[in-house]
């Protein structure tokens, strides 16, 4: 993900929108969390997969804006 060209456009923003944005990808992550796992409550596995992958992705972006 690092590797990517839209990624390091990140880099760019402000201080203070990158703040905003890592707190929204955070909540993001989490409520990506909960929905997989009641998905897989449920036995609906492709879909707790597809809110995994979510909530992956959401805390990579995330860490990038540090």
């Amino acid at each position: 993900m690092l590797a990517l060209p839209s990624v390091a456009r990140l880099q760019t923003l402000s201080p203070v929108a990158r703040a905003e944005l890592r707190q929204l990808l955070l909540e993001l992550r989490g409520d990506a969390q909960v929905r997989a796992d009641d998905c897989w409550r449920r036995h609906k596995a492709p879909m707790a997969a597809y809110w995994k992958v979510v909530s992956v992705y959401a805390g990579h972006v995330a860490r990038v804006l540090r």
